[in-house]
Order: structure tokens, then C-alpha cells, then sequence
């Protein structure tokens, strides 16, 4: 991330905002059913979905600086004409986002370049899966019923392996098990992890995190994993060579990962693995990295 430009987030209409009952109509009635509905109910003001709480967030962290430090845009499926709905509940709802790419049904993954984003959240599992191809950072947002943490901070919680690293590790344990994993991280605990898909994002929060004193920082960040010593070191010791802070580390040793993180009090976590993605999701916003080998057999167009 360049020193002098905005942490930008790319969201898709179905993450930001309730929009479940429109896309059962989608799914059962067809893509025309779905646009009559939203024009006829255009004036209809949409209630927050669930990473609603996350932008809010975000954006307000340009309040606490001289000049705007982030920038939220609308990657949609929708029609411009059935995306009037969405723009009405933006300024109901008094969100800064002005930008917009509306796509009549196609992927607007594409989009995410031309924009400048850092991080690609999204309802549409396909979607998340060609930007993540692409070398994006981008995640799929689990329904849930969690409302917004209650601290004014900004906490983002990562699993390691496979999110922010590689899962170069995570492919030793699963075709030869825990001790060759463990044993090869111990051998290797001074040679760093390369990087996975949410390094260049961890990196941009980095950057913004030093916009402000440490001690009274809006944004804190937290490496939730399943890992613990002596595996714990390399991740360690990969953190000091990328120069990049982490605020919290919990080396949880195969503990389910969800009462910590509503403990951390997270406004969102990414995880690669889909059953930690469900625990989670029951305690607090969760987004699935459909990364690595966990998915390789699971991804939508692969068998």
C-alpha cells in the first residue's frame, strides 16, 4: 500500500446490506421477478446486513485524521435501475460510499483493480473465488445473526495459515499429519512463511494503524490460529520479517477459535477453513477465504 493513498474496500449489495428475501425471489422466480420487486419496493429502506457494522467502522475512521484514510465502494450484481434501492438505503443510513459498479447479473470481480481495492467482500461464493484467482484479497460473508461488537475500535481478526500465510505448512499436515508438521515448522521456525492472500491487506491496515499513536489507535488486529508451540514461531518470526504488526496472537492448539474471538470482541474473521467459518460465525462476523488446500476439492466449479 503506497503511503499516500486510501485503504479502499470493495463491497457487493448482498454483504451490506439485508437483501436474504430479494434473493430467495432470485432463486425461485428468475432474475426478472427479482428486478420488478426491487423497483416496486425501491422506496423500501434496506436493513444492515451483516458486515453493515464493519463498514460503519471503517468509514468512520476518517473522522479520527486529517484527511480520508478509507473508501468504500459498491461492487453489485444489481442493475443500475434495481440498484437506485441500494443507493437510497446508503443515505438512509448515512454511509459515505459514493462509488459504484453495477454489473446486470455478471461478475464484478474485474472491477476490483480499476479501483484500487485492498479487499473484496462479497455474499457470491464464485465471485470471492475468481478474485482470489487473481491475486485479490477477498472473502465470502457467512449469514449470521451477530450484531456490531460494542467497542468503538476497529478489530479485525485473521486465521494464519492460508489467509495471511501460505498454506505451505497447512498442505505437511494434511497429507502426513501433525507431528511432521510440527516438526518441519521447528525446523524451519528462521525461514519465513510466504505470503497468503490477506498479506497485502494486513500490510494496509498496518499502514493506517501508524497514522495514529499506539496507544490510542481506533484499529486493532488480531492472528486467530489453531497453531501452537513451537509451531508458533515461525509465524512470529515471519510477522518481525514482513515488518508488519499484529496486536493479538492466540495460539489456541486446535481450541474452537469462535468464544476467543467474541472475546476480541471482532468485527469480523477470516478464515480459510468452512467448519471454523460456521463456529465462528455463531459469535461473531465471519468471511470464508476459499483459499489453499482445505478448498481445493470445495470450490464452486471444481469437482
Amino acid at each position: 500500500m503506497q503511503l499516500d493513498r486510501k485503504l479502499v474496500v470493495a463491497i457487493s449489495s448482498r454483504a451490506l446490506f439485508d437483501l436474504d428475501a430479494s434473493h430467495r425471489l432470485y432463486e425461485t422466480e428468475g432474475r426478472e421477478a427479482y428486478c420488478r420487486y426491487q423497483v416496486e419496493h425501491e422506496d423500501e429502506l434496506l436493513e444492515p446486513g451483516v458486515a453493515f457494522a464493519l463498514v460503519r467502522k471503517l468509514l468512520a475512521l476518517n473522522a479520527k485524521a486529517e484527511k480520508p484514510l478509507v473508501e468504500v465502494i459498491l461492487l453489485s450484481r444489481n442493475s443500475a435501475d434495481t440498484g437506485l434501492r441500494i443507493f437510497n438505503s446508503i443515505k438512509h443510513h448515512g454511509l459515505d460510499i459514493s462509488r459504484a459498479a453495477f454489473t446486470g447479473g455478471q461478475s464484478p470481480y474485474g472491477y476490483i483493480p480499476a479501483f484500487g481495492a485492498d479487499l473484496f467482500l462479497s455474499a457470491h461464493a464464485e465471485d470471492v473465488v475468481k478474485a482470489l484467482d487473481a491475486g485479490y484479497a477477498a472473502a465470502t460473508i457467512f449469514s449470521s445473526q451477530i450484531g456490531s461488537s460494542p467497542t468503538e475500535q476497529l478489530r479485525i481478526a485473521f486465521d494464519g495459515d492460508a489467509v495471511l500465510f501460505s498454506d505451505e505448512s497447512e498442505r505437511i499436515y494434511q497429507a502426513r499429519g501433525l507431528q511432521a508438521f510440527t516438526d518441519n515448522e521447528t525446523e524451519q521456525a528462521r525461514t519465513p512463511l510466504s505470503g497468503g492472500p490477506f498479506k497485502g491487506f494486513l500490510g494496509a491496515l498496518h499502514h493506517l494503524q501508524r497514522c495514529f499513536d499506539a496507544e490510542s489507535s481506533p484499529i486493532r488486529t488480531a492472528l486467530v490460529t489453531a497453531r501452537s508451540a513451537p509451531a508458533h514461531e515461525r509465524v512470529v518470526r515471519t510477522l518481525r520479517a514482513w515488518n508488519i504488526r499484529i496486536d493479538e496472537a492466540l495460539f489456541l492448539g486446535g481450541m474452537e477459535k469462535g468464544p476467543f474471538l467474541r472475546a476480541f470482541e471482532a468485527d469480523i474473521f477470516f478464515d480459510d477453513q468452512q467448519g471454523h467459518c460456521e463456529s465462528a460465525s455463531c459469535h461473531v462476523a465471519t468471511g470464508h477465504v476459499p483459499h489453499g488446500i482445505s478448498n481445493s476439492k470445495a470450490r464452486p466449479g471444481t469437482s
